[in-house]
């Protein structure tokens, strides 16, 4: 048996009370003509603005430009506007087609040439590379990208068309001509030597712009990425330049053999330069500690010689005082000082050498001291 709710009505079972009541309350107003009165007005009114918005606004986003063209002149003069159109919503009558916007690319565009020439007849969507003969008369497939981007797309579009026809008709055309012109001018091995390739492809930039001025558009780089001979050139080109590489290392080896030696002669040079200075050194420093050593050698005997002279004029003076008045008293005294404690003296006191210490004048006279013969 069915559960019903506390109103008896089967339709709403095994429901909560909370989810019955919002039930019976939608019954209720689709039973009182609500949505009769304001749901469905205003559903009706948000699909008719839906429906002009999308009649009448288009959508420029960050990195595009919008040009509008007028078919049928209502609101404005038929015909391409000058005006360029940023990123924002902007009005375009688009009911009837009787305005339309072109939009084109802001950001940097690449367009490359590349891969080889079967793939490019086999594939619409391969660009095949630059096929450019050298200026010695050999063919090279060389890879290019070409970075540009969109200066003025009212250029663009009255010039080239809309969409990307700014490539078909611009950037295509002119590129292999240029190409074929500037890194024409290389030969078969130059186009190995990087600053030479940069050089034609910088040239080649500046030629692309000047033709691209008038189409409002603007390379900003010309990059050689890849390049390829046929089996045979690059065969020969390998060998000669392993030729050349060879040399070239016979020539740096020869040139690492020479500044080797010379720096093997410049390291003698210093060590026997080191050797001389050190060996000066040596001889300066024996010739110093010997002038050190004659002089003071020569100082000690300059003094010696001042102390021998003090000494003998202290002698000499001594005996100068020895013989004024009053010495010979002062040898007695001395004499007699140095018989102090003799107890016993053995002396001969007869004859003409007799000694006899009580006679001074005798004894004075022995000693042959100056005026003992005048003495009292």
């Amino acid at each position: 048996m069915t559960p019903r709710d506390d109103r008896g009505d089967p339709d709403i079972p095994h429901l909560p009370s909370d989810w019955r009541d919002g039930a019976s309350m939608l019954s209720g107003m689709l039973q009182s003509g609500f949505v009769r009165r304001v749901i469905l007005p205003v559903l009706v009114l948000l699909a008719i603005l839906k429906v002009a918005m999308w009649a009448c606004i288009t959508n420029v986003a960050p990195n595009e430009f919008g040009i509008k063209v007028v078919r049928v002149a209502l609101l404005s003069t038929p015909g391409v506007q000058p005006k360029v159109y940023d990123t924002g919503f902007h009005f375009v009558l688009k009911p009837l087609d009787l305005e339309r916007m072109y939009k084109f690319p802001k950001d940097l565009q690449v367009i490359d040439f590349t891969g080889t020439r079967e793939e490019a007849a086999r594939e619409a969507n391969v660009t095949r590379a630059a096929h450019i003969q050298t200026s010695d008369g050999f063919y090279v497939d060389v890879d290019v990208s070409i970075i540009y981007h969109i200066k003025d797309p009212y250029l663009v579009f009255t010039r080239l068309g809309p969409d990307r026809l700014f490539e078909a008709n611009g950037i295509q055309p002119k590129a292999e001509p240029v190409l074929k012109q500037t890194l024409g001018e290389l030969t078969t091995e130059e186009f190995y030597v990087s600053p030479m390739r940069h050089a034609r492809a910088e040239e080649a930039r500046d030629y692309l712009n000047r033709d691209l001025a008038d189409y409002g558009i603007e390379v900003d780089q010309v990059l050689v990425r890849y390049f390829r001979y046929t089996d045979e050139i690059q065969k020969n080109i390998e060998e000669k330049k392993l030729k050349d590489q060879l040399v070239f290392k016979n020539q740096a080896e020869g040139r690492a053999a020479t500044e080797g030696a010379k720096l093997k002669k410049m390291i003698q040079e210093g060590q026997a330069s080191v050797d001389i200075k050190l060996q000066e050194g040596d001889a300066y420093k024996v010739t110093k500690q010997a002038e050190r050593d004659l002089y003071v050698r020569t100082k000690h005997a300059e003094g010696d010689l001042l102390v021998k002279l003090a000494e003998a004029r202290k002698t000499q003076l001594r005996n100068d005082a020895m013989q004024v008045s009053g010495s010979d008293r002062l040898v007695g005294l001395k004499l007699a000082e140095a018989m102090q404690g003799i107890e016993l003296l053995v002396l001969p006191s007869d004859g003409v050498d007799g000694f006899n210490p009580l006679d001074l004048t005798k004894t004075m006279r022995l000693f042959d001291v100056g005026g003992a013969s005048h003495a009292p």
